[in-house]
């Protein structure tokens, strides 16, 4: 593993016990300057662990609490009056001066206001009354739903839910990871151990070596057998989109930098491909009344696309 992302690693995990997996994801879509949608319950974390990763790597860290009563202006910002300037003034909304911005329940909003985000998830500005706001680099989006209590919720559209890189479930930690936390949180709050051990412009420096990965025609075309695979695939209704594939390649970009490598191999892109696309993927009614999951097709259809060889 790269010496530098370990070292991330071992800050973060000061907070969040037993989810290395989670944490590396987290960071790979980060590095792959992807946004991230965390579902899960609540209480397992899904706060602490984007204030930690936030703090570990130097960046500017904001949250907003989505509600029914939040507004696109909170998340955008708007303009008003300045009776001394004979001006409109641009107040920052949410968005401005964040690297990192947690929307918690995004699900509770209402769909305009979730919809206010999506120019600034995909083009990293905002546009307030005809004016361009250009937002911080990096900026990535975190984004919590919890699936427990659907009152009052809306549902993200499949045209947002397509924004986000990677959707991710923390999960309940196991038993010696419950009992260390409970432990740890006794008479301190393990946050404040998490010590600056990277700065924003070595974040920009990750993304940069991110990008410069090498991905041979030959990985191209797996990928894109698998993605041809998934629209043809009698359960799918839905197979993945054209942005989907791209954002395969850049995930799978990052899992090879964090691995060490200077170019991406086919484990690369099987190590990423559900987190990447399950919830780009919608299931036939067939599949449904079967009971077969997203993972299980997307598991078929890599068992049945030839993996390209010489490329290790």
């Amino acid at each position: 593993m790269n010496e530098q992302i370990k070292i991330i690693l071992d800050e973060i995990q000061k907070v969040i016990i037993g989810k290395q997996d989670v944490i590396e994801k987290l960071l790979m879509s980060i590095f792959a300057k992807g946004h991230i949608l965390l579902d899960d319950v609540p209480g397992v974390g899904k706060t602490s662990m984007a204030l930690a990763i936030s703090r570990a790597l130097g960046l500017q860290y904001r949250r907003i609490q989505f509600t029914p009563d939040v507004l696109p202006s909170d998340i955008t910002g708007f303009s008003i009056y300045n009776k001394n300037s004979g001006a409109f003034d641009y107040m920052p909304g949410v968005v401005n001066n964040a690297n990192i911005l947690l929307g918690d329940e995004i699900n509770r909003t209402s769909s305009k206001t979730q919809s206010a985000l999506l120019e600034a998830m995909e083009e990293g500005q905002v546009t307030v009354d005809g004016k361009t706001h250009p937002l911080q680099e990096p900026f990535i989006v975190i984004a919590t739903q919890n699936n427990v209590g659907t009152a009052g919720t809306q549902l993200l559209p499949y045209a947002q839910l397509d924004r986000f890189l990677i959707r991710l479930s923390v999960g309940y930690p196991d038993f010696n990871s419950q009992m260390e936390i409970i432990r740890d949180r006794q008479k301190i709050n393990p946050l404040d151990k998490i010590k600056q051990v990277c700065s924003k412009d070595d974040v920009l420096r990750i993304q940069s070596g991110v990008n410069e990965i090498e991905v041979k025609d030959s990985i191209l075309a797996y990928i894109t057998q698998i993605v041809i695979a998934s629209r043809n695939n009698p359960m799918i209704e839905l197979g993945i989109s054209p942005r989907g594939a791209i954002f395969i390649c850049r995930m799978a970009k990052a899992h090879a930098y964090l691995m060490g490598r200077n170019h991406v191999v086919p484990d690369d892109v099987q190590s990423v491909l559900g987190d990447v696309c399950a919830h780009r993927i919608i299931l036939s009614q067939r599949a449904k009344m079967q009971q077969i999951t997203t993972d299980h097709v997307l598991k078929k259809i890599l068992e049945g696309v030839k993996v390209p060889n010489g490329v290790m």
